[in-house]
């Protein structure tokens, strides 16, 4: 009998055909990460996190799991929380969306608003300076700086991707929020293939509306971020982001969150200057029910 956190992983590759119909003799692959339990790739780094707290015994019951997140890690926070039997506290910009909230209250989540001009970071802050005046209170995995985080990506969705495209893969494209998922599948793929290609997408500015990527140059960078395993790097804009979006709603079926709409634009783009027989592979990280107020869907 499976414990919901036992259903983590094993999400399905999805074959983009419709957005591709131009492209040569080259496929673009999408991992749906939207099938994990709490409902985005995040499950895999925090059910590694909390398992890894628990088996060292860092994390025991009379302690609450913290940390910042601007949804999705929370979310997955909350979810192995409830179904383990663990308080779970989030430090997250006050302009998070609703949707988000909600999700994270019906998990039994607690929230602590931080100052949305300082997005994640100012998240980051808040969470370090909790621990620091009550570290006997919580335990805090720290997502951006947590070796278990890109290590559960090494360990399950790059072996997967493997598996899934029969070692055909041979270039990987994906934005980043802590870079746990880019980083863990990179270097899978490249330990199989160093020939494998690794692009980097990011947004186009500082101030864009994709949420949970980060725009590496004007943030703090995670600890485990390795720029050396980038090959290249590609910039999305936010409404183009909405706008694939929106595309791969009504032309794949695929109803999704920005990131993802970004991650495949990148895709899409890194594809159309590659020959034939390429097998481009790229992150869904979730799905599009966290956005029904968010802009992405205005006029809709």
């Amino acid at each position: 009998m499976n414990n919901i956190i036992d259903t983590v992983g094993n999400t399905p590759l999805i074959a983009l055909k419709n957005i591709t119909r131009s492209l040569n003799g080259v496929q673009v692959l999408a991992k749906a990460e939207y099938f994990n339990p709490s409902g985005s790739v995040k499950d895999r780094a925090a059910k590694a996190m909390i398992l890894d707290g628990i088996k060292s015994g860092k994390l025991t019951k009379d302690k609450i799991i913290i940390d910042a997140t601007s949804g999705n890690t929370g979310i997955a926070y909350a979810m192995i929380g409830a179904a383990l039997g663990y308080r779970v506290t989030l430090c997250m910009p006050a302009n998070a969306s609703f949707e988000r909230k909600k999700i994270l209250r019906a998990y039994g989540a607690q929230i602590i608003d931080t100052d949305p001009l300082e997005s994640s970071d100012g998240a980051y802050h808040a969470v370090q300076k909790l621990v620091a005046q009550s570290p006997e209170k919580y335990f805090y995995p720290d997502q951006y700086n947590n070796d278990n985080n890109w290590k559960a990506h090494y360990e399950t969705t790059g072996v997967e991707i493997l598996e899934q495209t029969n070692n055909a893969v041979t270039h990987f494209v994906a934005g980043a929020g802590t870079s746990g998922s880019f980083m863990g599948i990179t270097k899978r793929l490249k330990s199989h293939n160093k020939n494998i290609k690794a692009i980097f997408m990011q947004p186009d500015s500082p101030f864009h509306g994709l949420e949970g990527m980060k725009h590496m140059e004007t943030t703090i960078k995670p600890g485990f971020f390795d720029e050396s395993i980038i090959d290249s790097r590609t910039e999305i804009g936010t409404e183009e982001a909405y706008e694939m979006t929106r595309r791969l709603a009504r032309e794949e079926g695929l109803f999704v969150g920005v990131s993802a709409g970004a991650n495949v634009l990148a895709a899409v783009r890194i594809a159309e200057k590659l020959p034939e027989g390429s097998v481009v592979v790229t992150i869904l990280c979730d799905g599009g029910y966290r956005y029904m107020s968010e802009p992405v869907l205005e006029g809709v």
